[in-house]
């Protein structure tokens, strides 16, 4: 078990008081060892606990006076401080497995972690859990859970997971639900394997096994040009259009039977089978949008309000990392660059995007154009990097950009990317933001991937 390291002692915070320095390695508190920032965060919501540190080799000891509740002023660099627990799993439609060599090492690890999936929104297969699991996730009552579920069959189940334990861990399904854990579910759904009748199943069965589920989100296979798992193939449109309906029916199925929709289609099948994406009572407070649902819909909800004087807001992040300062988001939540206000110059902005984005934002092009008073145009990029069906704005790497901008010959004022492309200033392929910007004819601005953000960077 490695000791938690403190990165950052906030000014004038009880921390800062008592004497605790960046560098200080955490042994204990209240003569606890803590194993992950959960346990760590309830240790020092009480009052006055004893820290117990290492500082240069030499341990010592301090009273951080502050009252209970009181923030302590301290970010932490690991969320887990004993060991994440890794992923036994083999799923053929594993989008790790589909990754090129010579990437970030954070990429290829494979976590079922239910602290990471409390603390960030990871999908756990529940594969890996156990009875004490189970008991301090109900005692500290560590929810909403993000699980993995593909198929309610068991035989089928295991064989997507090809993990024997799959047919069987959904029993810790049913156990977090009967103890009241908010759960959000997810099906990778793969044709020809789970998608038609054995969906129908897994729906059929989630309403009347697993009723208390809040969402269950259905999205599609997603294959790269690395895949090596020759059966695996993504859906046709009249194949999604198929699945989709079969979504319909059976949310209209639970409504009546549990008062919430639960099934969510992801907004790559609307787009892919050439759908409308749904109003949004469809999405259940939108609790699935990070994994892909209802991100159309949110933003073209966001143009609305912004077109009738109103505010925007957004969906709340997955996860409770948030209201956990001292869990860092970098290695599990992508840390978003920041921008300065794009330089004014002549001629259009370009919104650089991935084929799904184009095809949500090129429908509601003219009603950007007028809330921006500027033209606006779209520059789609073709995943070349991964291929397959990748084509989400989050997947863009920069070196598809950069082929990108380099033959882009119309007239440009400045090009804006998504945020969600990058971390901090490096896309997913290690290529840097200053390389793009390099390549570029116009200025480069970074900007949130929301109608308010994307109109923020071409005003």
């Amino acid at each position: 078990m490695s000791l938690p390291t403190v990165l950052e002692v906030l000014p004038n915070t009880p921390a800062e008081a008592a004497g605790l320095r960046a560098g200080d390695e955490l042994v204990a508190i209240n003569g606890i060892v803590p194993t992950d920032v959960i346990e760590y965060q309830q240790l020092i919501d009480d009052s006055n606990p004893e820290f117990s540190l290492r500082r240069m080799g030499e341990d010592f000891s301090t009273v951080v006076f502050k009252r209970e509740g009181d923030p302590i002023g301290i970010r932490l660099n690991a969320s887990i401080f004993d060991r994440v627990q890794t992923c036994d799993n083999h799923c053929e439609f594993c989008f790790i497995y589909q990754l090129p060599p010579g990437m970030r090492k954070s990429l290829y690890l494979k976590d079922d972690d239910y602290r990471l999936s409390f603390l960030y929104g990871n999908f756990t297969t529940l594969t890996r859990f156990t009875e004490l699991d189970l008991s301090r996730v109900v005692e500290e009552k560590l929810g909403p859970l993000y699980v993995s579920i593909h198929a309610t069959d068991p035989d089928i189940r295991s064989e997507m997971l090809r993990n024997r334990r799959g047919a069987t861990s959904l029993r810790w399904l049913a156990a977090l639900l009967e103890a009241d854990i908010t759960v959000h579910g997810q099906v990778v759904l793969c044709p020809d394997i789970n998608n038609g009748a054995v969906l129908e199943q897994t729906l059929a069965e989630t309403i009347t096994r697993y009723p208390k589920l809040a969402t269950l989100g259905i999205v599609p296979l997603g294959l790269s040009k690395y895949n090596k798992e020759p059966h695996l193939r993504v859906h046709t449109p009249a194949e999604a259009a198929k699945d989709l309906e079969i979504i319909h029916f059976w949310q209209d199925r639970a409504l009546d039977a549990t008062g919430k929709r639960i099934f969510q289609a992801s907004d790559e099948l609307y787009v892919h089978a050439g759908i409308e994406v749904p109003p949004s009572s469809a999405y259940e407070a939108f609790a699935q949008h990070e994994n892909g649902i209802g991100m159309v819909r949110a933003f073209y909800d966001e143009l609305d309000r912004l077109e009738q004087g109103s505010s925007a807001t957004a969906p709340i992040v997955t996860g409770e990392w948030r209201s956990m300062p001292a869990a860092p988001a970098e290695g599990y939540r992508v840390p978003k660059h920041m921008t300065a206000d794009p330089p004014a110059e002549a001629g259009p902005a370009v919104v650089v995007t991935g084929l799904y984005g184009e095809k949500v934002i090129a429908s509601v092009l003219p009603r950007l154009k007028k809330l921006a008073g500027r033209e606006i145009r779209l520059l789609s990029v073709p995943n070349e990097f991964f291929g397959g069906n990748t084509a989400v704005a989050g997947l863009i790497v920069g070196e598809d950009v950069i082929r990108g901008l380099r033959t882009d010959h119309g007239p440009a004022g400045v090009y804006v990317l998504p945020d969600v492309a990058l971390s901090v200033d490096m896309f997913i392929d290690n290529t840097s933001l200053h390389d793009v910007v390099a390549a570029a004819k116009a200025p480069v601005v970074v900007a949130e991937a929301t109608v308010s953000g994307l109109l923020g960077a071409v005003r």
